[in-house]
């Protein structure tokens, strides 16, 4: 429990986000961490990601990488998005997933459905590539106005 002195008639609610237009966007990827699965067998690349310009900027959205897991298909399908990130950012060997923070990539967002909530919809990272040189490459890191 927490003691709050707050007064919700000063304050507009927040009408939540839209989702995002399928579509290919420049982001960076601004935090990582190694999670544990819920299972607690397995560990997951959790990767939070800030798109960089237009209508969405500073938009975040997050993928997660299997790479220790039971399920061998997941963990290969990990280590190839993991291996198009590391080419798409310019870092073939990283040794730590902080190396792969605050360089521009394209990624290519998609819609599913949300499982966690039945008749709801999600964002959902479909692929990634090296910044082209079109209109989705006028943003750089310097560009993204960071939350924190």
């Amino acid at each position: 429990m927490a003691t709050l002195n707050f007064d919700a008639n000063t304050v507009e609610p927040n009408a939540g986000f839209a989702l995002i237009p399928k579509g290919e966007y420049t982001a960076i990827i601004s935090s990582s961490e190694v999670k544990k699965t819920a299972a607690g067998d397995g560990e997951y690349l959790s990767l939070k990601f800030q798109i960089c310009s237009g209508e969405f900027q500073n938009r975040t959205l997050f993928a997660n990488l299997n790479l220790v897991n039971k399920n061998e298909q997941a963990v290969a399908i990990a280590r190839g998005d993991l291996s198009a990130i590391c080419r798409s950012v310019g870092v073939l060997t990283p040794k730590d997933s902080s190396e792969l923070h605050n360089k521009p990539l394209t990624i290519s967002i998609g819609i599913k459905a949300d499982n966690r909530t039945p008749g709801e919809m999600q964002n959902v990272i479909k692929g990634y590539k090296a910044r082209s040189a079109g209109p989705a490459a006028a943003a750089t890191p310097g560009d993204v106005k960071t939350p924190w």
